[in-house]
């Protein structure tokens, strides 16, 4: 009788809000790419329709792969959790040897068409690796296994620090922190873990451990009302973030249209800053819609994982959700001056193939935790 049951939930439809929300948020991404690089690319006589075949070519290739880990039992990814989890960290070792340096920072291996950057796929292999730990201590989490957790986790991290890529770095302590609280840990020492965690800021904004560049975002993030000239010159892309979302008014200026867009005022608005392009083109009524599309999608992720049948659901969703939620808040945020500048991606939204196909997939593994979950 409980195989038959077990039967019958494998089959289960997946999660329909969750897939139309993720299709639907990869789309705009793609339609927002072009909107905001058709001008520039026009302008210096190179092909217009150039970032939105790659970014369609991304977005195709990801549904089809979050189909796909939606047809498979995520309790079967728990036998390639470990062979995930050796070829993520052979491949942010392999970035210092043949990676591609750009403004300081190796974080990809360039394939010609396209950049791979593995810190993207550490964030969603740790969530694998973590949550298939946890599913093998059913009574909780004592206190050498929470020291095994943490020590899986600082060996892509503090990679993933020297490359440097702080933003991937934030993501990746939040998200392991709030699985661990999910998976069992005392809240005193999740207490303890976060003064230790405040401590090592403190130590790396001081102790000269962060690169100066981030320390200074930093600093002009926390002086945004200065007039010292060199905190303004820092704070150059906030400000022009600021002022293209400002002049998209209620309604926006509509589709290829806004001056700060068209004449490229913002830099990396295609990536980071895309945000700015939705705002002055899609206007408050138009931004707002999409905020509430982001939150219906991490909110179904919350929901699937409430639902979830074990402890590995649970744990997997809770992570994704916090992956998920947090990269939103922190992209939205920086654009808006209320959180600091990281370079962390808008989820599906900003351009890049490697985000797409993490984000994709993690959603497809959080699918088929609906197809699975108790109803």
């Amino acid at each position: 009788m409980t195989s038959m049951s077990t039967k019958v939930r494998s089959r289960g439809a997946c999660d329909p809000g969750l897939l139309w929300g993720l299709v639907v948020l990869g789309l705009t991404g793609v339609v927002m790419i072009y909107s905001a690089t058709r001008a520039a690319l026009v302008g210096a006589g190179f092909n217009p329709h150039y970032y939105l075949e790659r970014q369609g070519l991304f977005v195709a290739v990801g549904i089809i792969v979050m189909y796909l880990f939606s047809l498979v039992d995520y309790r079967r990814l728990e036998i390639l959790s470990t062979p995930f989890y050796i070829a993520i960290v052979v491949a942010l070792l392999g970035v210092f040897v043949i990676g591609q340096s750009s403004r300081g920072a190796q974080r990809w291996f360039n394939f010609g068409f396209f950049q791979v950057q593995p810190s993207e796929f550490a964030v969603l292999v740790l969530i694998l690796a973590v949550a298939t730990y946890c599913e093998r201590r059913p009574n909780g989490l004592a206190m050498y296994d929470v020291v095994r957790i943490l020590l899986m986790t600082a060996l892509p991290l503090l990679m993933i620090v020297v490359q440097p890529d702080l933003g991937t770095s934030i993501i990746i302590v939040l998200t392991i922190s709030a699985m661990m609280v999910v998976a069992g840990v005392p809240p005193r020492f999740m207490s303890f873990l976060a003064v230790m965690g405040s401590l090592a800021v403190v130590v790396g904004v001081y102790g000269n451990i962060l690169q100066k560049y981030q320390v200074d975002r930093f600093v002009s993030f926390l002086n945004q009302n200065s007039s010292d000239p060199k905190i303004q010159a820092l704070l150059y892309e906030v400000s022009n973030a600021k002022n293209a979302i400002g002049s998209g008014g209620l309604h926006g200026a509509g589709f290829f249209h806004g001056l700060q867009t068209v004449l490229g005022y913002v830099p990396e608005q295609r990536t980071d800053f895309i945000f700015t392009a939705i705002g002055e083109q899609l206007g408050f009524i138009g931004s707002a819609f999409l905020i509430l599309l982001l939150a219906f999608v991490a909110y179904r992720m919350f929901r699937i994982g409430q639902l979830a049948r074990d402890t590995m659901g649970r744990v997997i969703c809770l992570g994704v959700f916090v992956f998920f939620a947090f990269s939103c808040f922190e992209n939205i945020g920086m654009t808006m001056g209320i959180m600091p500048v990281t370079g962390i991606p808008l989820p599906l939204l900003s351009y890049g193939g490697s985000a797409a196909l993490v984000f994709y997939s993690a959603g497809g593994i959080v699918l088929s935790v609906s197809r699975r979950m108790v109803r």
